[in-house]
């Protein structure tokens, strides 16, 4: 690291863990005057701000590192593999009316709303644990995901393994969420997000630089990525992806594919503490509507890495047959190393040469002086490693003095979504497991204690975990297509059907989530597409079978959950019924233009993420024709949605 930050650099770190640390410890003592206080801001926090903290937790070195490898290897159409969760699509439904039914409830975390929907008896609680459960497998996770990224990330500047590097970062990471709660995670999102925001700006006009004013980039990316037509975002049936990638051959199809499980997840989604936080209905719509517009703002960094990466693969690595001979090289000298453990390998290399001193010459005769930059960049495939390439860029490419600004941006993506997620996560061990079977009369003291414990489980399990994972987009891709599926799926089913019972979605989820774990210690190869037809088969069936062959649910139960939440779906009709005129006919109105929105706010969500991309490449043709389409939908939206907005609450 010595080698190449700059006093500035060091200034800029220097300044971001003051301010990082002293934020925390001035807002751990805020935090801990109530349990509802830590876990969701005594929902007191502005809308604004919590729109600013979900933007945030939405960039993370790990998505950003997966995202620009597709879009290095694939320029915009790359965007339709992240469909599958880096596009964050689920958001536009839970920004209509998903968040909305949520805060309705009036509870404090998604599996304490089990019991609001299904009721205290044995089935109620059983699905309130099941969810507290499933949610902690569903953050450790992120957790694996998170530590093999930041592992990959800083093991490029350091002296140190991908293993060492993410030990430190999760030990931080976890001391930081234990102490500030919800708050240090929305006010640290803010100071965070305005670091992001800082480096996308300074990456966005380095790649302008190249784009708007290089007529031979088309060409050249074309070259580098093997794919003709790099620049468009219009997509192709089929993609020739490299080896390790094969499974997106048939894009169009992935991505269908890919949409599907997004509109399952956003009709289930909203559970979280954002929402069970925001003050009224209103701001669960607003405060999406401005996390989705700053989300935008990721991409132009990310497409802008891609870019600068290509210049620099074309002027610094060898020809692709000199790769696969210096990976085979590696692999007859560590003939044990597999894909898991391949960054762990080559990272070893370099820093302990003088331990393989044949290995070394070898590979400095095959590939030149420069051979340990290169071999960095080699994956286990024998190719340019797209995984290492947003490393790659900051070592290599950005100008001294900036360097500092865009590993800091990048550390506060990492710790801003490890401390959402987590924050999320131990609320359901403290308030539903801890507090609500073993010890109800707990003090807020000793409930934030426990919470402490939890946050560092959560963190040090995911890092072990990390150890068998491939790469990256291994774990991010089972994450959304097979966990993910697995979680949702009931959840989305909790709404939109009456008859569906606690026991038909503690099976569902068990089924799902459980299938979604067996399937990655047994069979971790297993394609996305099939992962989703496993778990979704799996849960889907669980969820029916678990409720046909249980009682139904007491119908007080159900009125009480129906009038305060008054969702839409089958079976609710007999409630509808009950209800006075007036209100029947404003329900029946919100219904209506809810569901009406929905294709122009998909559409605006894509859009919006789509065109900073096209305006960074100058791809000017599609960049026009992509933005009369986001103005239609644009004006569909504020039509259908925006103007239907209540002031405050829709229902007092």
């Amino acid at each position: 690291m010595e080698g190449f930050l700059t006093r500035i650099d060091y200034v800029f770190i220097a300044i971001y863990f003051v301010v990082l640390m002293g934020m925390g410890i001035y807002l751990q003592r805020k935090a801990s005057q109530s349990i509802e206080d830590y876990f969701i801001g005594n929902r007191s926090v502005p809308g604004w701000l919590l729109g600013v903290s979900g933007f945030s937790q939405f960039v993370d070195i790990t998505g950003t590192a997966v995202i620009i490898s597709f879009l290095y290897m694939m320029g915009p159409q790359g965007m339709l593999i992240e469909l599958r969760g880096g596009l964050v699509i689920h958001m536009a439904i839970v920004l209509i009316w998903a968040g909305k039914w949520h805060r309705r409830s009036g509870v404090i975390t998604g599996a304490e709303w089990m019991v609001f929907r299904f009721g205290n008896g044995p089935d109620g609680k059983a699905a309130r644990i099941i969810t507290a459960v499933s949610m902690q497998i569903f953050t450790i996770g992120m957790v694996i995901y998170l530590a093999k990224g930041v592992g990959i990330f800083f093991s490029t500047f350091l002296p140190f393994s991908p293993h060492t590097c993410s030990f430190v970062l999760i030990l931080l990471a976890c001391a930081y969420t234990a102490a500030s709660g919800f708050y240090g995670v929305v006010f640290s999102d803010l100071f965070q997000g305005f670091i992001i925001v800082a480096a996308v700006a300074v990456v966005s006009v380095m790649t302008i630089q190249h784009t708007w004013f290089d007529p031979e980039f088309p060409a050249l990316a074309s070259e580098v990525s093997g794919v003709d037509h790099w620049m468009t975002s219009v997509p192709y049936w089929r993609a020739d992806m490299p080896e390790g990638y094969e499974q997106y051959n048939l894009l169009t199809l992935m991505a269908m594919f890919y949409l599907l499980k997004a509109v399952i997840n956003g009709m289930g989604g909203g559970g979280e503490p954002k929402y069970f936080g925001a003050r009224n209905d209103r701001e669960c719509g607003t405060l999406t509507f401005l996390w989705t517009s700053l989300v935008s703002f990721r991409w132009p960094l990310m497409i802008g890495f891609a870019v600068l990466g290509i210049y620099f693969v074309s002027q610094n690595m060898p020809e692709p047959e000199v790769l696969n001979e210096a990976t085979e090289i590696v692999k007859n000298t560590f003939p044990d190393v597999t894909h898991a453990h391949w960054e762990t390998a080559t990272s070893h290399i370099i820093t302990n040469q003088a331990e393989h001193p044949e290995l070394v010459s070898q590979l400095e005769g095959l590939m030149g002086p420069e051979w340990t930059d290169q071999l960095v960049l080699t994956s286990y495939h024998g190719n340019v490693n797209p995984e290492r390439i947003l490393p790659a860029v900051i070592l290599n490419v950005i100008p001294a003095g900036l360097t500092g600004l865009l590993l800091i941006s990048l550390l506060s993506a990492c710790l801003s979504t490890f401390d959402s997620n987590v924050n999320w996560a131990v609320g359901l061990i403290t308030r539903d497991l801890y507090q609500g079977y073993f010890r109800p009369q707990a003090k807020t003291k000793e409930l934030i204690r426990i919470s402490w414990v939890a946050t560092f489980a959560i963190g040090l399990i995911g890092y072990f975990v990390s150890f068998r994972v491939a790469n990256i987009n291994q774990i991010w891709g089972w994450i959304m297509m097979a966990l993910g599926t697995g979680f949702f799926l009931p959840s989305a089913l909790k709404f939109y059907w009456e008859r569906f019972n606690g026991w038909g979605f503690t099976t569902g989820m068990a089924l799902g989530v459980g299938s979604a774990v067996v399937q990655f210690i047994f069979w971790p190869e297993m394609s996305e597409m099939w992962q989703f037809v496993l778990t979704g088969s799996l849960s889907l069936g669980g969820c029916i079978i678990g409720t046909l062959l249980t009682k139904p649910m007491d119908q007080e139960v159900l009125r009480v959950f129906y009038e305060k939440t008054k969702p839409f779906g089958w079976g609710w009709g007999k409630f509808k019924q009950n209800l006075d005129p007036e209100t029947r006919k404003t329900m029946t109105r919100e219904h209506f233009y809810d569901i009406l929105s929905l294709p122009f706010v998909l559409s605006w969500h894509y859009l919006i993420l789509l065109l900073p991309v096209l305006l960074v490449l100058g791809n000017w043709h599609e960049f026009i024709g992509a933005f009369i389409l986001f103005a239609i939908a644009m004006a569909g939206m504020y039509q259908f949605w925006y103007k239907k907005l209540p002031k405050k609450n829709l229902y007092e």
